[in-house]
Parts: C-alpha cells; structure tokens; sequence
C-alpha cells in the first residue's frame, strides 16, 4: 500500500510500504477514504523527531470502510463506514470505564510513563502505525471504531477522530459559565472549531486571538470577536484589549490551542532548532531534562484570564521541565486542565450534532481536500501557513 512516513525533519514522502494485516482476533482492517492533518503532525514534522524512526507511518485523523475483521469481532462487519479515534484504547479498563480513554491501561506506553497508545505518533506513544495511509490495522474491534451512516460526505464525520472531541473537551474544561466569556487563543483546525463549539454551548462573549489573516476572517464570520496578534506586540497590549473587552477583569476561560511552537520565544526558539541538530539519544534526553517548550501562549493565557478563573490547554507540549509563574498562577487562583482528548468519551455528545443538521459546519470546515501522494507538499505549505491552509483531508 501507499503510506505518508517520515523520514527526517521537515521530510516526510508517500512511499510503498506492507499492507496491514490481521494481528490479534480483535483486530479490523479499514479502507481509509478520508485522513487529516493535524496540527500534532507539525511536530513530528519540526519537533519530535527524536522519537520518531525513517519509515514510520504518520496521521491520527482516518475515516474509512471495514476491509476485514478478526474472527472475534461482532460490533463491525466488511462494508460498515467508520470513524477511528486518534487514542487506541481498549474500552474497558479502569481508565476508559473512568472516560478517560487518553490514559487507557491496556495500552499506556509504561517504559516511557505516558499515557495510551496514539496512531500515528511517536515511540513516546506506541509508535503504532498511523492512518495518513491506504489501509490501518485497528485493535480493539469491538470497542475503538466509531460507526458512522452512509450517505453523507466524509467530511461530516472525519473529524470525530480527533478535531471535534479535542476541541469540544477544551470548551468542556474551560467550565466557561453560562454567558461567560473565554479567549481562544489560536485559530487553527482546533481553535477555530472551539470558538465554534464555545458559541454553540452558550458563551456570551468569544474572543479569539491570531496572526493569520485567513484564521482571523474565518473565525469572525461565525461570530466570534477576533484580534490580530501583530497589533499587539508588546508587554500587557493584548491583555489590556481584553481586559477592555470585559470589564476590566479578562475573561472567564482561556484556551491555549497553540502548544510549543508559538511565536515570540527566541530562546525557546533556538532551543528547538538545537535539539534538531543533536543524535536522538541526546536529543530525547534534553527533552526529558530541560524547558524547551516555547511558552509565549501559556504565559498569554495567564495573564488574559480572570481572576478565579479556568486556563484550558489543548494544544501539545513537549519539554518535561519547563518553567511556570507559580506565584501568579496561585495569587491569581488559576484553574488549569489539559490532556489528549478523551476521544470516546464524548462521542454521544456530538454524534447527533452531526446526524441532524450541520450546526458546527463541519462540511466545509476543510480548506483543502488533495490526493495521499500531495501529503509532502502539503505539509510544508500548512508548516507555512500559506495558501489559506488551515484544515487539509488526503484521500487515499
């Protein structure tokens, strides 16, 4: 079959690998027709290469038809339309029992201490075969797939696997009160699709927070209240524009849908483009050791929201040992939760958002739609911004 696989940094090429097979009685075999990139995949793409091998299939964001079944799986058959979560858990240990499929017992990755295996994502999670591919191999058959009508596009379900859930989990830990306010900060396929969700669940006022021209305008027309980060460059400048947008207290959440790659941190910056330079042993172990994470949107975050008030974090860090204001973050009496969507956990919540009617506007929520064999090229144009690319499906 034809698969995306990295191959170095800012390197990644569709090249002939085996096709799956059946492993385990559970296992399915799914046909992909639809797979995203997502913003994740950037930092493998700039990153997280340490942890990644030449060859390894990337992608977390698959849709597609069941090809084959394992002769212990009864909850899927050949031909159904289904949708595979980004956290490969098992459905039924203390932990997916608990909703909290992204720390899945069955599969945590223990000799590294993190949490359930991912697709698509580094040894750090499994390093199990992603779906940026022709064909995936899925264990758990009877528990992971999401199973999804016939009839509409893929694009109204595709992005059950992993945008809809993580960003539907970042309003859902923001607790923003009923009329309440929060900023989102990035507008990217995550954040743009919080604002959307934030408005949806009843937020009184949603700010969201770019540089991106195209993000901004796409974000404003669903109603959100947008501003450039290039009009605010220095010092407490765009806290002062909230906080005038909000009685003077700054809003009841943030969400931080940047991660590590923000703008604004030379030195962190420079500690990226080091660890890039380094053997991979060294490099995961400065990782491990040291702050590298550029936390410029963290640190924005902190200082936008109110007082008492909840900083939710969706988008990914990498460093083990950053640095953090505690003292603000305790005189402010900040709430903080983060973590990998827990994909299945909120699949009853938005399944019937996409059943009946489109309220979320998912059918046009990608920018671009390309061929598997363009996933390279498409990689550096969304690591770039440019061409409008803020949301890409490949089809195999």
């Amino acid at each position: 079959m034809r698969a995306l696989t990295y191959q170095g940094k800012r390197d990644v090429r569709v090249e002939t690998v085996p096709d799956p097979r059946i492993q385990d009685p559970t296992d399915i075999i799914v046909k992909i027709t639809s797979t995203g990139i997502c913003g994740s995949d950037l930092h493998l793409y700039e990153v997280l290469g340490p942890y990644l091998d030449p060859g390894d299939i990337l992608g977390h964001e698959p849709m597609g038809i069941v090809e084959e079944v394992g002769p212990d799986v009864h909850s899927v058959a050949p031909g159904d339309r289904v949708v595979i979560p980004f956290n490969v858990s098992c459905g039924h240990c203390y932990m997916c029992a608990s909703g909290l499929h992204s720390q899945c017992e069955t599969t945590q990755v223990r000799e590294r201490g993190t949490g359930a295996s991912l697709f698509g994502y580094t040894k750090l999670y499994g390093q199990v075969p992603g779906g940026q591919a022709e064909y995936l191999r899925v264990p758990f058959g009877n528990e992971l797939p999401i199973k999804v009508p016939h009839g509409p596009s893929d694009d109204r379900f595709v992005y059950l696997s992993d945008v809809l859930p993580t960003a539907w989990q970042a309003v859902e830990y923001a607790d923003i009160p009923p009329g309440g306010s929060v900023t989102v900060l990035g507008l990217g396929p995550i954040g743009a699709m919080a604002a959307r969700i934030a408005l949806h669940r009843g937020a009184g006022l949603v700010i969201g927070v770019d540089r991106v021209p195209d993000r901004l305008d796409r974000v404003s027309a669903y109603g959100a209240t947008c501003l450039d980060l290039r009009r605010y460059a220095k010092g407490k400048e765009l806290g002062d524009a909230v906080r005038d947008l909000t009685d003077g207290r700054g809003t009841d959440a943030v969400i931080d849908a940047v991660g590590m790659e923000a703008h604004g941190a030379p030195v962190a910056k420079a500690a990226h483009a080091a660890v890039g330079l380094l053997p991979d042993k060294a490099a995961q172990r400065l990782m491990e050791t040291a702050g590298i994470d550029r936390l410029t949107a963290l640190h924005t975050a902190i200082d936008l929201v109110r007082r008492g008030g909840t900083i939710s974090v969706s988008g990914v860090y990498g460093g083990s040992a950053d640095p953090m204001p505690l003292l603000t973050m305790f005189d402010k009496q900040i709430q903080l939760r983060m973590g990998q969507a827990n994909v299945k956990r909120w699949v009853d919540d938005l399944l019937p958002l996409l059943v009946d009617g489109d309220p979320l506007g998912v059918d046009s929520f990608a920018t671009h739609h390309l061929p598997l064999e363009e996933g390279p090229q498409a990689y550096e144009t969304f690591q770039k911004k440019a061409d409008g690319m803020i949301k890409t499906l490949l089809v195999p």
